[in-house]
């Protein structure tokens, strides 16, 4: 998977606390060439996946990404609203706000050297 630099501040992404973890917004760039993570947007997580927005093969497909990126299991990434949209909302299991942050900035960091 592809990974790119982030166009804002990680500062700026809109991540919700939960007891039980995070929720971060998503954008979505469905049937992209390559996937990864472009960076932050308008405070979200910017996610360009190859899959198509149909059947939710493409929210399938970023719920991988995100696991990846995060050094999480899939199962601990579960869409929360916006199945039809580009706008989304993923919660993450187990995350702090602080420490999807990290883990992402570490991510982005690591991509960067690529």
């Amino acid at each position: 998977m592809s990974r790119s630099e982030g166009a804002e501040s990680l500062d700026a992404l809109a991540i919700v606390a939960r007891e039980d973890g995070s929720i971060v917004a998503v954008s979505a760039q469905p049937g992209a060439r390559r996937e990864g993570i472009l960076g932050v947007r308008a405070g979200a997580i910017r996610v360009a996946v190859n899959a198509p927005p149909e059947k939710g093969k493409a929210n399938a497909a970023i719920q991988a990404v995100l696991a990846e990126a995060l050094g999480c299991k899939t199962t601990a990434i579960e869409l929360v609203s916006g199945a039809s949209a580009r706008q989304k909302r993923f919660f993450v299991d187990g995350l702090t706000p602080g420490e999807l942050k990290k883990r992402l900035a570490d991510w982005l960091e690591d991509s960067s050297e690529d």
